[in-house]
């Protein structure tokens, strides 16, 4: 039986490419699952994604990271998001809040 497509690669070139650059960040690179899996955590925390979340929470206790590591990369991508938040209309808001 095959795989099911997703969505985004039906009928579309672009949507196929897309796949092949995710499943290719999934192989072995310079960095090790341990920090590829925390990178994918964290960045799926912070751009709100629940079902990618779980997936590389789960994941990256899988290939041996701590729930120390994992409390810590989310907590370190969180503060990181609240920090660009202040920031990003930083000009606004001295001009209107001092």
């Amino acid at each position: 039986m095959s795989e099911k497509k997703p969505w985004y690669m039906k009928d579309t070139e672009l949507g196929k490419a897309f796949n092949h650059f995710y499943l290719a960040c999934k192989e072995k690179s310079v960095l090790d699952d341990r920090t590829r899996e925390l990178l994918m955590a964290a960045l799926a925390c912070v751009f709100r994604c629940p079902h990618c979340t779980e997936e590389h929470i789960k994941k990256a206790l899988e290939v041996g990271c701590t729930k120390q590591q994992v409390r810590e990369a989310l907590l370190i991508a969180s503060v990181e998001a609240a920090g660009t938040q202040l920031a990003w209309r930083k000009e606004v808001y001295e001009k209107y809040l001092g």
